[in-house]
C-alpha cells in the first residue's frame, strides 16, 4: 500500500498528512507582476507548484488552480513607498501600463508553455477585481481593523494575535523598525496599505474610485480578494517563494482572518531561491536571467526543467552555466537511452511503488530521479521500463516522449496552426487563444516558444 501524501507546512513548520477539505482541491498560486520578464528564479518556483498539481493529480485529486497576474499596486518597496512597478515598467519602455501589462503577462504565459507546466483553470488579473478587492476592505474596516492616513487606508496589525504565526515574526524587533522603513503616520511598523491614495499632483494610468478616495489597491489585497472568491473561504493549498512568506503571505494570512473569521489556508507551501554565487536571483538587485537566454544560448527549456527537478524545492539551489550544461548533458543522455527502448507494456510494481512514495514525500523529485535511473540500469524488460517511463512523467513533466513519431497533419489543421502564429505575431492574443482551443479539439496540442516558434507535442 502507498504511503499518504506529507507536504511541508510552513504554518506548522512540519511535514502534515494531505487530507481535501472537499472532493476537488483548491489550489492558488501566486503569479508574476507583469512588468518585466520573469527571470529563472521566478521559473523555479513555478516549477515546483507544477510537480505539487501534478502529484495532487498522481493520487487520483482533481485540482481546481488559480493563479493571479498582478497588473497594478506592487510597488517598488514593500514598506508600501515608490513607484507603482506597472508604472515604472511603462515609462522605461514608453508604453501604456495596459500594454506593459498584456506583453509581459503573454511572455510569461509563453515561458510556461516552454517549460511544460500545467496551466491553471484560471488566470485572474488584479485590475478585474477591483470590486472585490473594495469588499474586502469595507468589510476590514466595518470590524474596526483599519485606519486612515495620509496616503491611504491601513490594516491595524495589532488587532490580529496571530499575525506573526507564519513567519514567526519577533514583533518586538519589528517595533524597533528591524523589518521596513518607518512611515510616522503607521501605528505599528508592521501595518500595511489596503488602499493607496493618487498623487494630488498627477493622474495615475491606473486608479479607482473608492469609499476612501480616488486611488488603487495595496498589492497584497488582491491574493485574499481573488483566492476567497473564486475557491472559498477555505481552501487546501496557497504557494509562493519563500520570500513571500515574512510580508506578502503574512498580510495576505491577516487580511483573511479580517475578512471570514477564521484560518483561510490549510497549507502554506513555499519554494526556496534560485541563488547565483551568494545571491539570490532577483530583478531589483540587476543578477537575473530569463528564459529567452537560455534559449538563446542553446538550451532546451526541459534541460532547466530537469536541474530544477535534481533538487529539493524547499532546498537552494545554484545556479551556473556549468551545472546548467550538466543537466542538458543529462537529460540529452536520458532521452537517447529512451529512445531505444521497446514499446510500453507492463509496470514493475515495486518501483512504482517507491517512485509513488518519494514524491508523495513532500515532493522529493530528487530521490524520484534517482529512481528513475535505477529502472534504465535494472534488468526489468525494456518495455517495462518505458512503461514506467511515461508513469513517472506523468509527474516529472519532462516530455520523455517527445521523440515519438508525430501523425501527419491535415491541411485545415496547417491552416489553423498557421493562423495562429500570425495572430500571435500581431499580439491578438484573444484570437490566437481561440484558435488553440479549435486545435485541442482535434488532438492538435501547440506548445509555444519564446522565439515566436512552436513545438507540436
Amino acid at each position: 500500500m502507498i504511503k499518504p501524501l506529507f507536504l511541508y507546512n510552513t504554518l506548522a513548520r512540519q511535514k502534515e498528512e494531505f487530507k481535501p477539505l472537499k472532493k476537488k482541491v483548491g489550489l492558488y498560486t501566486c503569479g508574476p507582476t507583469v512588468y518585466d520578464y520573469a527571470h529563472i528564479g521566478n521559473l523555479k518556483t513555478y516549477i515546483f507548484e507544477d510537480i505539487l498539481r501534478r502529484t495532487l493529480e498522481y493520487n487520483g485529486y482533481k485540482v481546481e488552480q488559480i493563479m493571479n497576474i498582478t497588473d497594478v499596486g506592487h510597488l517598488t518597496s514593500d514598506a508600501d513607498e515608490g513607484e507603482d512597478k506597472l508604472e515604472k515598467g511603462a515609462k522605461r519602455e514608453g508604453k501604456t501600463v495596459w500594454q506593459i501589462a498584456d506583453f509581459y503577462a503573454q511572455v510569461f504565459k509563453e515561458n510556461l508553455q516552454a517549460l511544460n507546466i500545467k496551466e491553471p483553470a484560471k488566470y485572474c488579473k488584479a485590475t478585474d477585481y477591483i470590486k472585490e478587492q473594495i469588499k474586502l476592505v469595507k468589510k476590514l474596516e466595518k470590524k474596526g481593523l483599519t485606519y486612515q492616513t495620509s496616503d491611504g487606508l491601513y490594516f491595524d496589525t495589532s488587532k490580529y494575535p496571530d499575525y506573526a504565526r507564519l513567519a514567526k515574526l519577533n514583533m518586538a524587533g519589528q517595533k524597533e523598525g528591524a523589518r521596513v522603513e518607518i512611515n510616522k503616520e503607521k501605528r505599528n511598523p508592521t501595518d500595511f496599505s489596503l488602499w493607496k491614495f493618487s498623487p494630488k499632483d498627477r493622474q495615475r494610468q491606473m486608479e479607482w474610485p473608492s469609499p476612501w478616495g480616488k486611488g488603487f489597491p495595496g498589492w497584497h489585497l488582491e491574493c485574499s480578494a481573488i483566492s476567497l472568491k473564486e475557491l472559498g473561504k477555505e481552501f487546501d493549498l496557497h504557494c509562493g517563494g519563500i520570500d513571500h512568506v515574512p510580508i506578502h503571505h503574512t498580510n495576505e494570512r491577516a487580511q483573511n482572518w479580517g475578512f471570514t473569521g477564521k484560518e483561510s489556508v490549510k497549507f502554506w507551501l513555499h519554494g526556496e531561491f534560485l541563488i547565483m554565487g551568494q545571491d539570490k536571483m532577483a530583478k531589483s538587485a540587476g543578477n537575473f536571467i530569463t528564459l529567452q537566454t537560455l534559449i538563446d544560448k542553446g538550451f532546451d527549456p526541459l534541460a532547466f526543467r530537469y536541474f530544477v527537478l535534481q533538487a529539493h524545492y524547499r532546498s537552494k539551489l545554484n545556479f551556473t552555466w556549468e551545472a546548467l550544461e550538466a543537466a542538458q548533458r543529462g537529460y540529452d543522455n536520458l532521452i537517447a537511452e529512451i529512445k531505444r527502448l521497446d514499446k510500453p507494456d507492463h509496470n514493475c510494481p515495486e518501483a512504482v511503488r517507491n517512485f509513488s512514495e518519494a514524491v508523495n514525500d513532500d515532493l522529493n523529485t530528487s530521490q524520484a530521479l534517482a529512481i528513475l535511473q535505477d529502472v534504465l540500469k535494472s534488468n526489468c524488460p525494456s518495455s517495462a521500463k518505458r512503461a514506467m517511463v511515461m508513469e513517472f512523467d506523468k509527474i516529472f513533466g519532462l516530455d520523455l516522449n517527445r521523440f515519438a513519431e508525430k501523425t501527419e497533419l491535415s491541411d485545415e489543421v496547417k491552416e489553423l496552426i498557421e493562423l495562429r502564429q500570425q495572430a500571435r505575431q500581431a499580439q491578438d492574443y484573444h484570437k490566437a487563444d481561440q484558435l488553440r482551443q479549435e486545435l485541442l479539439k482535434k488532438g492538435v496540442k501547440i506548445r509555444d516558444l519564446t522565439d515566436g516558434g512552436y513545438e507540436i507535442e
